[in-house]
């Protein structure tokens, strides 16, 4: 019995596509995709989920706490790679600001994330100094859900959303010239 339902799965693997990990085959799109972010960005994602990885075995609430935050700024350091402009009068530059405060500036559908990670500030400084019990077992666990989110909307924001190639302006090309009345 086991024999053939071995076979019957090796026939309908060699019958039909390939499994995707991206997704179903019918998304298959005729126009190069590239990343949407710079390699600085894609780096600081790669840090962070290394980071929420890490996060999630650590044995101790703090330790657990810290790491996933820090994850959290790496996320938020990685959409300001990617959006951020640097700032251009000598007294804007002269204030220095936490992620958490230009977030919003860069990227305002990030607002209440950058409120809630700003929040947990305090609790990540007092963890990572080793004062008992400034994080629980449930404040970690909550962080590393939260955080794990925080990436994946992220990622799906800056790697995920094809760059579309800028539309013609071909002056031969009467289809391409806009309508005039």
């Amino acid at each position: 019995m086991a024999n053939s339902s071995a076979a019957a799965a090796r026939r309908r693997r060699a019958s039909g596509p390939a499994p995707s990990l991206n997704g179903p085959a019918s998304d298959i799109h005729p126009v190069l995709r590239r990343a949407a972010a710079p390699p600085a960005a894609l780096d600081l994602l790669a840090q962070a989920r290394a980071g929420l990885d890490e996060a999630t075995v650590l044995e101790t609430s703090n330790e657990r706490y810290a790491t996933a935050h820090l994850a959290a700024l790496r996320t938020a350091a990685a959409v300001l790679a990617a959006r951020g402009r640097p700032e251009t009068s000598p007294r804007s530059r002269a204030k220095i600001r936490s992620a958490w405060e230009v977030l919003p500036e860069i990227a305002p559908e990030l607002t209440e994330w950058s409120a809630l990670f700003a929040s947990g500030a305090g609790r990540r400084a007092r963890a990572e100094a080793g004062i008992q019990g400034a994080a629980s077992a449930r404040d970690a666990d909550d962080l590393i859900r939260d955080v794990a989110m925080f990436l994946r909307l992220v990622e799906r924001m800056l790697v995920l959303q094809p760059i579309l190639p800028p539309p013609r302006t071909d002056p031969e090309d009467p289809g391409d010239m806009p309508d005039a009345g």
